[in-house]
């Protein structure tokens, strides 16, 4: 019988902690509990996965959260609306700018200016939003590729990430945490020769695509790893809160763009890819990484019609200032409101409680994607292999940043 006592190692030798779940349940003698993580390889971050096994069978899975915890929230209380911006960046660190859209979406809407900015405000926003799109799904894909054991994949989807890190080091001033997108506005407008830029790299970057999808998604190996593997039917997904590509791969058409059609993306053409169980069952990991490569061919052609959206706007538009609007004095008029965006994983959501007195909110909670979407994955882990729980956890694509914001 196991003991029901867990120690841990402090100051002075061992002491009693708080008891696993496990062992206080008296495991049977063909029962394991196995902890993966906490630590940044194949765990995305600071994640810890207390794993009840069967010899090679997973039993159950419980998630560990915490040990990355940004305060973000409590931070959001104590500075005015302006600087939280900063704070909302390191977030999901991967995808700063998507979270910084949604953030100032939501205080325009409060104080009342969201049909007052400027439409080259938003096509740049829309732009460098999609940019930062590429490089979060470029992450999520080679990093996925690496925790099943191809390496060339990673390789490749860092170069090709890094041509985005230099443009938007270009336009904000800083590598991944960039406070470009202001309350009203934009840190500055784009930089001369920017689209030209853009547009040399959107021509550079489309055979690069094809190549990704011969080495990842068509590849025999894995598609063996990945097909049938971590299966998320639909109704569940619903039920759990899952958004994004996770939600969308269980063959929902459901994209915050599209469905909310905030900033300029009603009048921009695109598709929403959905899984179908192409090379296994509707909801599995590889139609999780399906659908995020097909997002990748759809915000390059958002970008491409932002760019000529953008030489339109600037035969128009000559003396042209990002901060035209951006208040001096940022303070809402008492009221409670959510707003929502669709990130590169999912939806973000904020929610505002402003008292009308303060520059300062009274309260700022943010609504995770990470966070729901990895609260899926003891349901789809069970009975599969420990080996697929790194491919299971991996195709959700989550930032321990914002899971512990």
């Amino acid at each position: 019988m196991a003991s029901k006592i867990q120690y841990q190692y402090q100051e002075g030798g061992l002491v009693a902690s708080e008891p696993n779940k496990y062992v206080e349940a008296n495991l049977k003698s063909d029962e394991l509990v196995v902890n993966l993580g906490p630590q940044h390889p194949s765990t995305h971050g600071v994640l810890r996965l207390e794993v009840l096994t069967d010899n090679e069978i997973i039993k159950d899975v419980i998630p560990h959260i915490g040990y990355l915890h940004r305060c973000f929230e409590k931070h959001a209380e104590a500075l005015p609306y302006n600087q939280i911006i900063p704070y909302v960046d390191r977030m999901d660190y991967v995808a700063a700018i998507n979270n910084e859209h949604a953030y100032a979406l939501g205080v325009e809407k409060m104080l009342g200016i969201s049909e007052q900015i400027p439409k080259r405000v938003e096509y740049i926003r829309v732009l460098v939003a999609e940019l930062n799109r590429l490089a979060s799904h470029f992450v999520a894909v080679g990093t996925y590729a690496m925790d099943i054991g191809a390496f060339t994949p990673f390789f490749w989807m860092m170069r090709d990430r890094e041509h985005i890190q230099r443009l938007l080091e270009w336009v904000s001033g800083a590598r991944m945490l960039y406070n470009y997108i202001w309350i009203g506005g934009l840190f500055y407008d784009l930089p001369i020769g920017f689209e030209d830029r853009c547009t040399e790299f959107v021509k550079y970057l489309k055979p690069k695509l094809k190549e990704l999808e011969t080495l990842v998604t068509d590849n025999k190996i894995f598609i063996n790893r990945t097909a049938n593997v971590g299966v998320l039917p639909l109704d569940l997904a619903i039920n759990y809160g899952v958004t994004g590509p996770m939600l969308r791969a269980s063959g929902l058409k459901f994209d915050l763009r599209k469905v909310d059609a905030y900033s300029v993306y009603p009048e921009i053409d695109f598709n929403i890819p959905i899984g179908s169980g192409q090379m296994g069952t509707t909801g599995d990991c590889w139609d999780r990484t399906f659908v995020r490569v097909r997002e990748i061919h759809e915000s390059v052609s958002i970008i491409e019609q932002c760019l000529v959206k953008l030489q339109n706007e600037h035969k128009r538009t000559r003396d042209f200032d990002p901060q035209e609007i951006v208040p001096k004095k940022i303070r809402p008029k008492a009221q409670d409101l959510y707003i929502r965006a669709e990130n590169p994983k999912g939806e973000l959501g904020f929610y505002f409680r402003a008292d009308g007195r303060s520059d300062m909110p009274f309260r700022c909670k943010a609504r995770s994607c990470c966070f729901s979407n990895l609260s899926v994955i003891a349901d789809i882990s069970r009975g599969s292999m420990i080996a697929d729980l790194i491919a299971i956890l991996g195709s959700i694509d989550i930032v321990l940043g914002e899971v512990d914001r």
